[in-house]
């Protein structure tokens, strides 16, 4: 049994009848009154994410977790295929599962966590940041550059990403993985 004070993110919890991944935390220590700690947690059956407050001190059941190196071979509709880095044993995930699937490339390598009661894969992590090619940009507009302008773009996988005006397609760009956003351009 761990308690409040091992929080952190990542971390897999049993709570109320599930298994959720702790996505953010802060430990509280108001003037008044005891101190506690506010999560925001995310199933890893259903992948709704819930906000919950523990009492300084509260025992929490936490999982036992292994991570995994996965590579990311396709998605065909019912689920996310993947395969294990070290023995190439093949898995596949609902998409509840993954944090950004629209940021997903074929050949990606990502972590897995594993349960390691019943060696059931709980969710994957996305690698901070993703370089994918720009499909689809309107041009930009010259002379439209007085604030932080920008326009969307559609990159390989799909998704659609908010660019600065100088972006084209063909340019390759570094995605925030965590928030969907543009980091940089990205040379060849």
């Amino acid at each position: 049994m761990a308690s409040t004070s091992d929080i952190r993110n990542g971390l897999c919890i049993r709570y109320n009848h599930d298994i959720f991944k702790i996505v953010e935390f802060l430990h509280v220590k108001p003037g008044k009154g005891p101190a506690f700690v506010r999560t925001k947690m995310k199933s890893v059956t259903s992948g709704k994410v819930i906000d919950n407050t523990f009492s300084a001190g509260h025992k929490i059941d936490e999982v036992r977790v292994e991570t995994h190196k996965f590579q990311f071979l396709y998605n065909d509709g019912e689920g996310y295929h993947f395969m294990n880095q070290e023995d190439y044993s093949q898995i596949a995930l609902q998409e509840v599962a993954i944090d950004r699937p629209d940021l997903l490339k074929e050949g990606a390598i990502v972590t897995v966590l594993i349960n390691t009661e019943d060696d059931s894969p709980l969710s994957v992590d996305m690698p901070q940041t993703v370089i994918l090619e720009v499909t689809a940009t309107e041009p930009g507009v010259k002379g439209n550059t007085a604030t932080n302008a920008t326009k969307p773009a559609t990159v390989e996988t799909g998704a659609e990403v908010m660019v600065p005006l100088f972006i084209n397609e063909g340019d390759k760009i570094k995605i925030e993985t965590e928030k969907g956003t543009y980091k940089e351009r990205v040379k060849e």
